[in-house]
């Protein structure tokens, strides 16, 4: 499903050359369930940010089911990101003005979705993760947990074939979190393939597969052996 291959990206600033990323090499199958942890700095969210298609590598290839997507202009990519990929972050980006349903049928109405289809499927997707109680509740009516769930419906409503989710219970209390990574699981275990960027072990712990990330290097890989060799 996805393969790095030789993947390096670095930024310039002035005379200086920052390698976030050198050489990295990894792969994914589908329905994987993979933590990506490291130290502030190490790259994981550099990382994270090459495989959702939101930043491109200085070199190397990304394969994604089969496809360089490494090269592809900032159109294609936006189409990709909204037909093949999820996006669940630490702060929920909800916007606060739109009830949850609305919230969740934003990606349909990008992708030119009618009104009645689009109501259907966010009230589905709302029922999934157990919000079908909420769903003309604004933001500010809801808890940081429930927030969240809203922020997963709407990583779900194009039906994705990735999920990634950036510290997705960062900003959340311990019972909430439990509750959003036992949510993730369920998903997982109903063949969604989920990589999740966190620093906190227990968080990590719930993935079947964790890649640790330290100087923009893969110096472990636990759980799965398919770390390329060099």
């Amino acid at each position: 499903m996805i393969h790095l291959k030789n993947l390096d990206k670095q930024y310039k600033n002035g005379d200086q050359t920052l390698h976030v990323l050198n050489d990295i090499h990894l792969k994914i199958e589908e329905n994987e369930f993979v933590a990506i942890m490291g130290p502030s700095g190490s790259g994981k969210s550099t990382l994270m940010n090459m495989i959702g298609c939101l930043d491109q590598p200085t070199s190397g290839e990304y394969l994604l089911h089969g496809t360089d997507v490494a090269s592809q202009p900032e159109k294609e990519l936006a189409k990709v990101r909204n037909a093949q990929i999820g996006f669940v972050f630490q702060q929920f980006h909800l916007l606060p003005k739109l009830s949850a349903m609305m919230n969740v049928e934003l990606p349909l109405i990008y992708g030119g979705i009618k009104k009645k289809e689009r109501k259907e499927r966010a009230r589905l997707a709302l029922e999934k993760v157990g919000l079908e109680d909420r769903v003309n509740h604004l933001p500010n009516q809801l808890s940081g947990g429930q927030k969240q769930r809203v922020a997963i419906a709407r990583a779900l409503i194009n039906e994705p074939s990735l999920i990634l989710a950036d510290e997705p219970t960062g900003a959340l209390d311990s019972k909430s979190g439990t509750q959003i990574m036992e949510l993730f699981t369920q998903l997982h275990h109903e063949g969604a393939t989920l990589i999740m960027v966190t620093h906190e072990q227990e968080v990590a712990d719930y993935a079947r597969r964790i890649v640790t990330v330290r100087d923009g290097e893969i110096i472990k890989d636990r759980g799965h052996e398919n770390v390329v060799p060099r």
